[in-house]
């Protein structure tokens, strides 16, 4: 169970330029959230961030408008109850927040899941051969990516091999729109379900330093792309809960 706890933001410690928002509030009497970045503040007055993409530059939000703010940072969601001060559209387009008086952290222990919907090869991680032209067909399993974790990932199956089972250490291969192709990521299958007539299986991931990934103009570690890619989602608002 994830633990709430409430505090007084003393100044700015607990912000940074470039720190990824959420934005949520009543527009056209219909609750909306948005993903924003923060671009600085003021302690005690105001914090002034992008103007969120999705709004377009003729909309018109009314100052004294409630919404709350919230970002994960270190680990814990936090977030606070505000209202918006003012808007600009020219020079640049700005929103502008009032500063919190208190902000509540939910203490995650597990790792944000967003989702995910791209296909997924699974082969047997002792199995010797190297070229997927040649693999018999008994030692791999295509499947569809469900959603995605820092740490796992959960898979969709029609019908499951017997050697995916709990326990059994796979690597796999699949798509990050936009970062990537990884290759050769390691996993444990942790668990395993059935649901709506396919089965799905939970992966934890093992890092190994021997995956890799195929760049879409981008560099880092596999590590760091799935971090960019929850990242990503987080800030458009596609979030499923803790892992």
């Amino acid at each position: 169970m994830n633990e709430i706890s409430v505090s007084v933001p003393p100044a700015a410690a607990f912000l940074s330029v470039g720190l990824p928002l959420k934005m949520s509030f009543t527009l056209n009497e219909q609750k909306v959230t948005y993903g924003t970045t923060l671009l600085g503040w003021k302690g005690h007055a105001w914090l002034v961030c992008e103007w969120p993409l999705q709004l377009g530059h003729d909309r018109q939000i009314a100052g004294g408008t409630p919404c709350t703010v919230s970002y994960f940072h270190e680990g814990k969601l936090v977030g606070y109850r505000s209202e918006i001060r003012d808007v600009i559209i020219s020079p640049v387009p700005l929103l502008f927040v009032a500063f919190p008086k208190a902000v509540e952290e939910m203490h995650l222990r597990k790792h944000f899941r967003v989702p995910a919907s791209e296909p997924i090869l699974l082969m047997q991680a002792d199995h010797g051969g190297t070229s997927e032209s040649v693999l018999p067909a008994g030692v791999y399993s295509g499947g569809l990516l469900q959603d995605l974790s820092e740490s796992g990932c959960s898979v969709v199956l029609v019908r499951r091999p017997t050697w995916l089972r709990p326990g059994a250490t796979v690597r796999m291969e699949f798509e990050l729109p936009g970062l990537g192709h990884i290759t050769n990521l390691t996993g444990i299958v942790k668990n395993v379900d059935a649901r709506d007539g396919n089965e799905m299986i939970g992966i934890e991931f093992r890092f190994n330093k021997l995956e890799y990934i195929e760049y879409r103009g981008w560099g880092g570690s596999v590590r760091q792309a799935v971090e960019q890619c929850i990242s990503q989602r987080y800030r458009g608002g596609d979030l499923l809960g803790a892992r």
